[in-house]
């Protein structure tokens, strides 16, 4: 499974609030110049390198004399405005000691929703590669709301693996790797070496990394974010971030943390940006025929067997496809509206007016 990545391929980097301050949520000098210092040697080694890095809030925290990250939108807003000037003022002077430059680039959800805004995103973070830049990537905290939110920078770094064709995704963490119990639980828990995307044993992971009071992620999005990059074809590294020569070991193929083996083949631009960057307005639950006919025949969803409609949203907007059950069996764009598909559950196609939603517009995700 593990492979050394070729010079030339990006790296996105992530590494979260936990991994940069300390236990009094001050942000740790010591860990910028750790991640820094990997990356300056990422440069020099011909890999052009992204990094996504939480702490705006963490590091807006002990200005405002608040103790515990706030609950509620206004507090994270007003701590991530703060905090995020005092982040990059970091970074920034970091980076200049290794003679690197870097640039600011804050997204949020509704900016990569829509086909032409994502394309500007790439092309952005493609131009500032090609300069030497280091784009430091961060959810706009400050502006966003619940329903536009990622929901964790995890998430995001894996949306930006594929935005800039990444070679690697690092995910530095507080533990070394994913482990295959909770650690909490379990006395000498086994760290998961090199597993594949789709294995059982992602399922159900907890612990290890599990949400602390300066951070939002979890071992669970973690997971998520590198399936989501599965689909892209980019391997995924899960490792502690205080080894100092992480970046270098995770490009080279060493036996350290988590890989994450990727698919063969990656999803084609168009599905991807369907299946991870378009928000889901609605959910469709099929039965076992249906499913059948999703999974081993490659078809079109019809309405014969969608069995509920959950959501309002219209034709061409994005919708889950769950089974009878709740598991998540793909993603695709409406080929009618809600209002349209609640009447005619169960109906033939020519009834029905067209294919819930067709092949062509379908994701597969189980």
């Amino acid at each position: 499974m593990r492979h050394p990545i070729e010079p030339g391929l990006p790296i996105v980097v992530k590494i979260g609030s936990s991994s940069l301050t300390t236990s009094g949520g001050l942000i740790d000098d010591d860990a910028i110049e750790r991640v820094v210092a990997q990356i300056a040697w990422l440069r020099g080694a011909g890999h052009p390198t992204v990094l996504v890095s939480s702490g705006a809030v963490a590091a807006g925290l002990p200005a405002l004399g608040v103790v515990e990250r706030p609950d509620d939108v206004p507090g994270l807003q007003a701590a991530a405005a703060v905090g995020q000037s005092k982040l990059i003022e970091r970074y920034s002077r970091a980076f200049a000691s290794h003679d690197l430059v870097v640039g600011q680039v804050l997204l949020t959800r509704d900016v990569l929703a829509g086909r032409e805004p994502h394309l500007h995103a790439r092309a952005a973070l493609e131009r500032l590669l090609s300069l030497g830049v280091v784009p430091i990537v961060n959810e706009n905290d400050t502006v966003v709301v619940d329903e536009l939110r990622f929901g964790d920078n995890d998430r995001l770094a894996a949306i930006v693996s594929h935005l800039v064709g990444a070679g690697l995704l690092v995910i530095l963490t507080d533990t070394p790797g994913l482990y295959a119990h909770d650690p909490q639980l379990v006395a000498e828990p086994e760290l998961l070496g090199a597993v594949r995307h789709t294995d059982e044993i992602l399922d159900g992971l907890h612990g290890g990394g599990s949400v602390g009071t300066f951070g939002s992620g979890g071992v669970a999005t973690k997971v998520a974010a590198a399936r989501m990059a599965a689909f892209s074809g980019i391997p995924t590294v899960v490792v502690g971030a205080v080894e100092s020569d992480a970046l270098r070991q995770a490009v080279a193929g060493a036996d350290i943390g988590t890989w994450v083996e990727p698919r063969e083949s990656a999803l084609s631009a168009r599905r991807l940006w369907i299946a991870f960057s378009l928000p889901s307005l609605g959910a469709l639950t099929i039965d076992d025929g249906a499913v059948a006919a999703l999974v081993d025949g490659g078809r079109s969803l019809l309405a014969v067997g969608v069995v509920a409609v959950k959501g309002d949203f219209s034709r061409g907007e994005a919708v889950e496809i769950r089974d009878g059950s709740g598991r998540l069996i793909g993603k695709g764009l409406a080929g009618l509206a809600g209002s349209t598909l609640r009447d005619v559950l169960g109906r033939h196609t020519s009834i029905a007016g067209g294919a819930a939603i067709h092949r062509d517009d379908l994701i597969l995700l189980t």
